[in-house]
């Protein structure tokens, strides 16, 4: 079969009470960031990022370039780029243990492959995006993942300065890494437009990077079937 898809801490012995009190003082803590990030309505992101520092840096560029900093259409324009890149970057504040938990109770061990995930990422070399679609095939040693949580780690990974090579090698070994499968392929192709507007200036041309991980890399057949489903 092939499946495809387009605090309360307890006391224990050994524990002082000084010790109880310092974990349950770092709760209240975490609760109260938590508060303030609800009521602000500011994501982490836009909390944790200095933002003054890209204004400043936005302004800097304006001015390089020989822009009007006071002219209408420019005077908020550091102040929006400081919120876009809290936005365009949010994946430098998700930590690796909130994502791909497998589903408890449920198991396969048959392909499962989500293919055609549109995404976009920031090329680190000229911070100019890179836009285009992500195939993810595992084959599961027993227990599996939520779909959308496979489109939420490209998306977390994503979201940082990148390079499409170490893209796809990270989502594959984290998939490995979490759900521990027999193996597991990922596909990426996309579009950077550091070679599409500028450069070399080669619009339309494509790159396609693959990374291939246990049963997939040692078993022609299973790289087959995979490569047939996403064409």
């Amino acid at each position: 079969m092939f499946l495809c898809l387009k605090s309360v801490i307890p006391a224990k012995a050994g524990i002082q009470k000084p010790a109880l009190e310092g974990l349950n003082r770092g709760s209240l803590i975490l609760k109260e960031l938590d508060s303030r990030l609800r009521t602000s309505g500011m994501t982490f992101s836009e909390q944790i990022m200095d933002s003054k520092k890209i204004e400043e840096g936005v302004r800097l560029i304006l001015d390089g370039i020989g822009e009007d900093l006071q002219r209408p259409g420019l005077r908020d324009t550091p102040a929006r780029v400081a919120k876009m890149f809290a936005e365009i970057f949010a994946g430098l504040e998700t930590p690796s243990e909130n994502l791909l938990k497998p589903i408890e109770g449920d198991s396969h061990d048959e392909m499962v492959l989500l293919k055609d995930i549109p995404f976009y990422s920031m090329c680190e070399h000229h911070l100019l995006p890179f836009i285009g679609k992500a195939h993810i095939a595992y084959i599961p040693s027993g227990s599996i993942v939520g779909l959308s949580e496979l489109a939420k780690a490209l998306e977390r990974l994503a979201k940082r300065p990148q390079v499409q090579e170490r893209l796809t090698s990270q989502l594959a070994d984290m998939i490995m890494k979490k759900l521990k499968p027999r193996g597991c392929m990922v596909v990426i192709d996309a579009e950077h437009l550091c070679m599409s507007m500028r450069g070399i200036k080669k619009s339309g041309s494509r790159t396609v990077t693959s990374a291939v991980r246990g049963i997939f890399r040692s078993k022609q057949s299973t790289r087959e079937e995979m490569l047939s489903l996403i064409k």
